[in-house]
């Protein structure tokens, strides 16, 4: 896994790498978190196409300005680091939060995105409020790896209160359901069969609004597929990449489809 920074608005922006055939799989990390995360998918993935996993601006390794940035400055820095390292038509692979920030980015940017993965999708409208998700994350801890809570301390130290409290409420604020209709892309939403902040109602509404959407469920699998299932989410990803993303042309519109993850 090789490192790699550039400079994003005269800041250094880091991301990690593992070469391979493309297209190129760019992971977008979670609200108030970084790429640790999203590291042991990156390795499976790695074997099989282009993967990179980037830190957003003032998250992980990244710098950033005093500030926390919006959710829209994050998918422009997002547009702008990939225009830095030279990747066009790439994938984007959203965890959480960083599906809106995906979201937003192939709304705006659309030239630079060739289709999309949404794992799970965040923000439920049935949910959207502080308390709401506060339990729902409650709910989903006991489903994930104990390994992650050390990974995700970590994060927020990096970070700071001031980027974690502002990027959760980011989230909150955000309306990804306005914006789905207008990605034309193809685009796999992936949700784990245990994730109690993303309920199979939403995760298959997300599917409807997308023009060519399509759905896998992970079994096993709380939250966050990327650190509990790696090789299970690395099969979705490499089979839609060779069934959906070569094949589907400019005037192609499929509705809602449902993918088994493989065991």
């Amino acid at each position: 896994m090789q490192r790699i920074t550039a400079a994003v608005s005269g800041r250094p922006v880091a991301a990690w790498h593992i070469g391979g055939r493309g297209p190129s799989v760019v992971c977008v990390h979670g609200a108030g978190v970084s790429s640790r995360e999203f590291q042991p998918f990156l390795k499976v993935l790695g074997h099989r196409h282009d993967a990179w996993t980037v830190d957003l601006p003032g998250f992980g390794a990244s710098g950033g300005p005093a500030h926390s940035l919006g959710l829209r400055a994050l998918a422009d820095a997002l547009a702008e680091w990939l225009a830095a390292v030279d990747l066009h038509q790439v994938v984007l692979l959203g965890g959480s939060f960083g599906c809106q920030v995906a979201v937003d980015a192939a709304v705006r940017h659309p030239d630079r995105i060739a289709a999309l993965v949404l794992v799970g999708p965040t923000v439920d409208p049935a949910a959207r409020g502080f308390i709401r998700q506060l339990l729902r994350w409650m709910r989903n801890s006991p489903h994930e790896r104990a390994s992650m809570a050390a990974l995700n301390l970590a994060d927020y130290r990096d970070a700071g209160v001031r980027r974690v409290i502002g990027a959760f409420a980011e989230s909150l604020r955000d309306r990804i359901e306005d914006k789905l209709p207008h990605i034309h892309a193809p685009a796999l939403v992936v949700r784990g069969a245990q994730d109690r902040l993303v309920p199979q109602e939403w995760a298959e509404e997300v599917t409807r609004l997308l023009p060519a959407g399509s759905l896998a469920v992970v079994a096993h699998a709380g939250h966050m597929v990327p650190y509990r299932r790696p090789q299970e989410l690395a099969g979705l990803v490499a089979d839609f990449l060779t069934h959906e993303v070569p094949a589907r042309g400019a005037g192609d519109e499929t509705g809602p489809q449902e993918r088994e993850a493989p065991r």
